[in-house]
């Protein structure tokens, strides 16, 4: 049976992987600090290249980070990290690689300082899912006075990859911004189920 839904992205008949995540996972809000972590590490591998092609490397990543497990992926060492510059199945960028141990010992040190990394994160949208409402993809921004800070403050406590625009990525994949537009079957699906 054809998909009719209309989606933000991921409509092309090639892009069910794009699709599933845009409808499952997009502009849903998170607040397990492993997938959290999990965001955090696929939106600055996916800095300068498409984020459809990172989405196909995400099970390479699960296993290259240790399942997402920040306080393991903070205790890599260098040996490891370099072996993953050769791992076909992630974005082989040694500073990307070594972002996400760099990331990770940050991540920590945010969990031990409020509880848990979901408690920090969510502060920089007052702890409540925004719920835009934009008619088209074109007035959606690319960040926000929310994601700048959030990069700020990230920047300042050491990670990498964390610019303005890589955060309101994260902040959009895991639901801190919902930016389904009008004509999306999730912006009627979200406004009933995300308060």
């Amino acid at each position: 049976m054809e998909d009719i839904k209309r989606r933000c992205f991921g409509n092309r008949a090639t892009e069910k992987k794009y699709a599933a995540y845009h409808d499952t996972e997009w502009g849903i809000p998170v607040y397990d600090d492993t997938k959290l972590f999990e965001m955090l590490i696929l939106e600055g591998a996916q800095a300068g290249i498409s984020f459809r092609i990172v989405l196909d490397k995400r099970e390479g990543y699960k296993k290259a980070f240790h399942q997402y497990n920040p306080a393991k992926v903070a205790q890599m060492s260098d040996d490891e990290l370099a072996l993953l510059s050769h791992n076909k199945d992630i974005i082989r960028n040694r500073l990307k690689i070594a972002s996400a141990r760099t990331n990770a010992r940050a991540f920590v040190a945010i969990q031990k300082e409020y509880g848990s990394f979901a408690k920090y994160a969510w502060q920089f949208v007052d702890n409540q899912p925004r719920l835009n409402e934009y008619a088209s993809s074109a007035e959606v921004p690319t960040f926000t006075k929310e994601s700048l800070a959030f990069s700020k403050d990230l920047k300042a406590r050491g990670m990498k990859f964390v610019g303005e625009v890589i955060m309101y990525a994260y902040m959009q994949s895991v639901g801190m911004m919902n930016d389904h537009i009008q004509s999306c079957w999730c912006y009627a699906r979200d406004r009933q189920n995300i308060k």
